[in-house]
């Protein structure tokens, strides 16, 4: 029971550390162009 008390607040700053990892990832951009790179690979660019 006492491995409970040391748990919960390293999830709970885990997951505050994820979701601010999301934040920053939205803000700068990340998934503005979520189809250009998947669909990007498949076109043929011989010159």
């Amino acid at each position: 029971m006492d491995v409970i008390y040391g748990l919960i607040p390293g999830m709970l700053l885990l997951g505050l550390l994820m979701v601010g990892i999301f934040f920053w990832a939205c803000k700068t951009g990340q998934y503005d162009d979520m189809d250009g790179e998947a669909s990007r690979i498949l076109q043929d660019d011989d010159d």
